[in-house]
């Protein structure tokens, strides 16, 4: 557990920082990261010893309070914030909160300028689903060796941004295994193999609370059942409180309090008596 300062200033201890990160890359220790994004999720990750989470911004707060000693990312989407200084008052709000790094999907341009605040900034190449019109749609990038140079190239760029870190998704194994070295970036392999420095996976595909996985994805649980069951035994528990109310069947004497002896005969004569001030 290391002792660091926050961007905001604040004491805190964490299980990595971004030289553990870099010294664990040398060494090839192989780490892993999780997405969470509430607090129940955060702190299976921490309980566990999971390396890293991952969580949109927005979720920051809960997640840190699951995984107070956690390394965590925090995501920008690509729509999330259009003007650049939009983007760097984001990453410098989620720093200062205590984030240790910042993921954003946008150009260079945004990685630089959040990367010159003095933020570990990871990128996001191979397959970008959002602008995977310009590498021919969904599907697995550097199956070719210029594919491959080009993901390096990619990395180098990156690197001359100022970027920490990048994110290598749906990449051929291969590919990832013959470019890391070539890298001073710490690479998040998510559908690329063993090749990346940290094998980053998403909750719900880790737990199985997936219709329709990606190839790349394997459950060691079966969250999806479990929900659906959970599903179907509230439908059957609205369903019988629907039947019971209008049949009258509910409420009923096993879920009522009824009035003390002979005080509902009392309430009849005081009814009777009683009179309306406004008729």
């Amino acid at each position: 557990m290391k002792n660091i300062y926050t961007y905001g200033g604040r004491p805190a201890r964490r299980n990595l920082t971004v030289a553990c990160l870099r010294a664990n890359k040398a060494a090839g220790r192989k780490m892993t990261q999780v997405s969470a994004i509430t607090e129940e999720e955060a702190r299976a990750c921490e309980e566990i010893g999971i390396d890293m989470i991952t969580i949109s911004d927005l979720d920051y707060d809960a997640v840190r309070r699951g995984a107070p000693h956690t390394f965590i990312t925090s995501s920008q989407t690509m729509c999330q914030y259009y003007a650049p200084q939009d983007c760097l008052t984001a990453a410098l709000k989620a720093a200062e909160k205590g984030a240790d790094a910042i993921f954003t999907p946008r150009g260079m341009g945004i990685v630089e300028l959040i990367a010159n605040e003095g933020l570990a900034v990871q990128g996001h190449v191979g397959l970008v689903p959002r602008k995977s019109t310009l590498t021919g749609g969904l599907k697995t990038y550097g199956k070719t060796a210029d594919e491959a140079m080009q993901l390096l190239d990619w990395m180098r760029r990156y690197e001359d941004a100022g970027a920490a870190a990048v994110e290598v998704e749906c990449v051929a194994v291969e590919a990832l295994e013959a470019i890391n070295h070539k890298t001073s970036l710490l690479t998040h392999s998510i559908g690329a193999g063993s090749g990346g420095d940290i094998i980053f996976s998403f909750m719900e595909d880790i737990c199985g609370d997936v219709e329709n996985p990606p190839r790349h994805a394997k459950a060691w649980g079966d969250l999806l059942s479990l929900r659906k069951a959970m599903g179907a035994e509230r439908e059957k528990a609205l369903t019988g409180f629907r039947t019971d109310v209008q049949s009258g069947a509910f409420p009923d004497a096993a879920h009522t309090v009824g009035m003390l002896p002979g005080e509902q005969e009392k309430l009849k004569e005081a009814l009777d008596k009683w009179t309306p001030v406004h008729q």
